[in-house]
């Protein structure tokens, strides 16, 4: 487990590579954090550091994103819209989890019984004077 202070956006860099450097070979990783606390941010400098040039955007509404890194195609989900673990597997979500593509999946809760066991965790705590705890757990 890694835990990392965030003071500032400058920081994310350091963060965002904390994270890829955690894959070892995983290709999981949720973002579990309240509203506005960074995960969609986070996960944009992520995808940068793996060569896409996208704009990254929470796909709420669309439920996943797809990316093209320089050596990865990467899926970003946001489940915060999934209401029954039935419309997460009508969307295929299971094809997308265990195809080897990175995938980063925002509001995981509703999804959880459906995630490889070898999942990355990081959790995004907002501290009283305004920095964040990223925690990252293998």
């Amino acid at each position: 487990m890694k835990k990392i202070k965030i003071d500032s956006l400058s920081d994310l860099p350091q963060v965002a590579q904390a994270v890829i450097d955690s894959l070892d070979g995983r290709s999981v990783v949720v973002f579990r954090a309240g509203m506005g606390a960074g995960k969609t941010t986070l996960i944009s400098r992520i995808v940068a550091l793996l060569g896409a040039e996208d704009t990254v955007t929470s796909p709420t509404f669309a439920l996943v994103n797809q990316y093209e890194g320089t050596q990865h195609r990467i899926y970003h989900f946001d489940f915060y819209r999934i209401k029954k673990l039935d419309e997460a597997y009508d969307m295929g979500c299971e094809d997308y989890f265990y195809s080897g593509a990175v995938c980063f999946i925002e509001w995981p809760e509703m999804v959880e019984d459906l995630l490889p066991g070898n999942t990355v965790w990081v959790d995004i705590k907002e501290e009283a004077d305004g920095s964040r705890s990223v925690v990252i757990a293998e």
